[in-house]
């Protein structure tokens, strides 16, 4: 990968963006991508770099924009002969396989409250690498002492949440509230305004009365199912520290889902075949 495609990556992953990294891993005959050339395509199909130009970068390209939109990557097989059967419209006459790697967006997190489950999470996220801003109405609650490491702290009122923050730049919102009428409100915004991942720290009877206030404020049934209630993996976490991992945890599995299939499919394979014939009657 040259400068170029460095800086870029460097540049989408500071932006919290996803894209695709297409490389050439196998070339037989002649083709005009050499073993190792490389891309980075971007969501709107825009790239950098090239794997050989002509109809096979059109059709990497295309592929590399369904890879994000699917979030998994894939080893696809070109022959760029045009007299074969599905050959690329190409006289080349050689044979390429191009690798498309899925680099999911990097997380960056959006904190509304600054309790203690805020700041387990904030001891977390920077060990991963995933940035975080937080936000309270209360500005004993927000400051550099309690979140050192955060992008931005900031003091505002529940309904401005979103007039302080560009939503459109994190990736998740987590509700960690102390007050379940200003999670109403953020919630409320939230539900039209912010375009990803909502978490919201509630207990059953907490979750079914927003829920009720949403509904009667116009929330349909497909936008309240975005929010996601309680949080984090059920692991049976108790204190913020363990609401946290279990918080964390479940990000880390959305950001490798592939690698997730992949591991039930060989640990079915794996498993030894139970001889049905010798259960005990």
């Amino acid at each position: 990968m040259d400068r170029r495609q460095l800086r870029e990556a460097l540049r989408l992953l500071d932006a919290h963006q996803a894209f695709a990294r297409a490389t050439v891993v196998s070339t037989s005959g002649s083709v005009p991508g050499k073993l190792g050339a490389s891309m980075i395509v971007r969501s709107d199909g825009s790239s950098v770099g090239t794997v050989g130009g002509a109809a096979l970068e059109e059709e990497v390209r295309r592929l590399a924009v369904e890879a994000i939109d699917r979030r998994a990557g894939g080893l696809h097989h070109f022959d760029l002969a045009a007299w074969k059967p599905a050959g690329l419209p190409s006289l080349c006459g050689g044979s390429v396989e191009i690798a498309v790697e899925f680099v999911p967006a990097r997380p960056n997190l959006l904190l509304w409250g600054g309790g203690h489950v805020a700041q387990s999470l904030a001891a977390v996220l920077p060990t991963l690498e995933y940035d975080y801003s937080v936000a309270d109405d209360r500005p004993d609650w927000v400051g550099a002492d309690r979140f050192p490491t955060a992008d931005r702290r900031e003091v505002v009122a529940p309904r401005d949440l979103f007039d302080v923050f560009a939503p459109e730049e994190f990736t998740h919102l987590y509700l960690l509230g102390y007050d379940a009428l200003k999670d109403l409100e953020v919630l409320d915004v939230a539900l039209h305004r912010f375009p990803n991942a909502i978490g919201l720290i509630a207990s059953a009877s907490k979750r079914e009365h927003l829920f009720a206030k949403l509904r009667e404020r116009g929330a349909s049934r497909e936008s309240l199912a975005r929010v996601r209630t309680p949080v984090g993996l059920p692991i049976g976490a108790q204190s913020p520290p363990e609401i946290a991992v279990s918080i964390v945890a479940e990000i880390v599995r959305e950001m490798h889902p592939d690698d997730l299939r992949t591991r039930a499919r060989d640990a079915r394979a794996s498993a030894p075949e139970r001889d049905v014939g010798s259960r005990p009657a």
